[in-house]
């Protein structure tokens, strides 16, 4: 009889072990959203397990100095081959609309800037999110319904090249820049950040004074605003008015450029919210990208790229008096082409070869 009793208790032990294993199984994460948003206490174990077997992540990203955060998350997690196809945020945005229309899901994370998410988010191709360290992050930078947290911020007004223009000679003002010395010295990158840089540009002056700066000869390169510093600090520009402070501290800190930044006036700042798509192919290794994106050492290694961190438990730097948030405001995209027009029609003249 007690036999019979072990046995049976035996049975019911082992039951008991196997629905709680398929419950274990059932409760585990598969769908993308449920992965975005898993909160349990084995979340960091599952994304890893999951994240080995993916074996890889492909990050869509408007990131020119983004290297050293993929290295580094490579590093952590080396059993994850990063991949990242980088391109100027309209052509990132029209991309990933494209792929969603045609069932193509290619990107796993985004690394873009308000102005490109704002139309992705309508479009339904990103997913809202948990991760621990968003409670780290300002509430001012994290999406009403947790679809991105912007990552960082840099700010876009003058870079001067300091072999060539000494500080005390160099503008000071957005008036500065009509002084007659300066004609024909001053380059703008022909990207998006041309129409953002003029999007500031007209809330501090009116379409009157652009026009005057256009007899400046002010010369449009079809490339990144890194890439015009890059001009600025190899001496071919002296100056330009559309440069990013992140990259100009970059350069200081990797090879002591010599090229310096300064505020004009208000300035438009690029931003970068940490993502995942609605259709990623790789969500574990997608989170473990943004729980590291945003962590205290991924937010150390985008603040030595000269990058404004929101996370506050890290120190910040100092900000411009005035910051136009361009993207969040009424009528954007409508503006957008009015700016890009008005600075392909006044500038367009001095369009180097």
């Amino acid at each position: 009889m007690l036999a019979d009793k072990k046995k049976t208790f035996a049975r019911f032990a082992a039951a008991a072990a196997i629905s709680l294993m398929w419950s274990a199984a059932q409760a585990q994460p598969k769908t993308v959203a449920e992965i975005a948003q898993y909160k349990g206490a084995d979340r960091k174990a599952i994304f890893e397990e999951g994240a080995k077997k993916e074996g890889r992540i492909l990050i869509y990203s408007t990131g020119t100095q983004a290297e050293p955060v993929y290295k580094a998350f490579g590093e952590k997690y080396p059993f994850i081959k990063v991949e990242s196809l980088r391109q100027d945020s309209s052509l990132i945005t029209r991309r990933l609309l494209e792929e969603y229309n045609a069932g193509t899901f290619n990107a796993d994370a985004l690394q873009l800037n308000t102005a490109g998410l704002h139309p992705l988010l309508e479009a339904g191709v990103l997913q809202p999110y948990y991760s621990p360290e968003v409670a780290a992050f300002n509430p001012a930078v994290v999406e009403k319904n947790n679809h991105w947290v912007i990552d960082y911020e840099s700010y876009l007004s003058l870079g001067y090249n300091t072999k060539l223009v000494s500080e005390a000679d160099a503008p000071k003002t957005l008036d500065d820049l009509l002084d007659p010395k300066w004609k024909g010295k001053m380059a703008l990158p022909g990207t998006t950040t041309l129409a953002n840089w003029l999007g500031a540009v007209l809330k501090e002056k009116d379409e009157a004074w652009v026009r005057k700066l256009g007899q400046q000869n002010i010369r449009i390169y079809e490339v990144s605003a890194r890439a015009v510093a890059n001009l600025v600090i190899s001496g071919e520009i002296p100056l330009s008015p559309a440069i990013y402070n992140s990259h100009v501290a970059a350069s200081q800190m990797e090879s002591n450029a010599p090229i310096a930044w300064r505020a004009l006036a208000g300035v438009y700042p690029t931003n970068d919210g940490a993502v995942i798509t609605s259709r990623a192919p790789h969500p574990f290794a997608s989170m473990l990208f943004i729980d590291f994106v945003l962590s205290q050492d991924g937010q150390k290694i985008l603040q030595r790229l000269g990058y404004t961190s929101a996370r506050k438990d890290l120190p910040g730097v100092e900000r411009p008096s005035k910051i136009y948030y361009l993207p969040d405001e009424p009528n954007y995209l409508q503006n957008y082409e009015k700016w890009i027009a008005l600075g392909r029609q006044v500038f367009g003249t001095g369009k180097a070869p």
